[in-house]
């Protein structure tokens, strides 16, 4: 099982990424997931939550109205997509998956397998 993220890089305050997170060894249509940033010298943060079917999300106060999390079951992928981008930002993202359906929202221990992380970084 290896979830792969990817879509990172430099990008200007204001301006747009969009992360991906592709699951392979395993059909993620019914698994919870979720993304993670790590800044350099911090701790580990929520950023965003999905549910198996993409009804339920949850937000981190820091990016609500900014950050966007959906995914495509038929493509076993989730995607985050970051508008209006601060310094702030920058970090190492992470995406996660539950091993089951629960809905794990912003509870780190909660998530079963993790992705390698892709760098994010917001010039001012």
């Amino acid at each position: 099982v290896q979830l792969q993220a990817s879509g990172g890089g430099l990008v200007q305050t204001g301006g747009s990424l969009r992360l991906s997170c592709a699951a392979s060894g395993h059909t993620f249509n019914s698994n919870s997931m979720g993304w993670f940033r790590q800044a350099s010298g911090q701790e580990r943060e929520f950023v965003a939550a999905i549910n198996w079917y993409g009804a339920i999300t949850q937000y981190a106060d820091s990016v609500k109205g900014r950050f966007t999390v959906s995914r495509d079951n038929a493509k076993n992928t989730m995607y985050l997509q970051m508008n209006s981008l601060k310094p702030e930002d920058t970090a190492v993202y992470y995406c996660a998956a539950t091993r089951d359906r629960r809905f794990a929202g912003s509870r780190f221990q909660d998530y079963d397998y993790w992705g390698q992380g892709t760098q994010v970084t917001v010039s001012s």
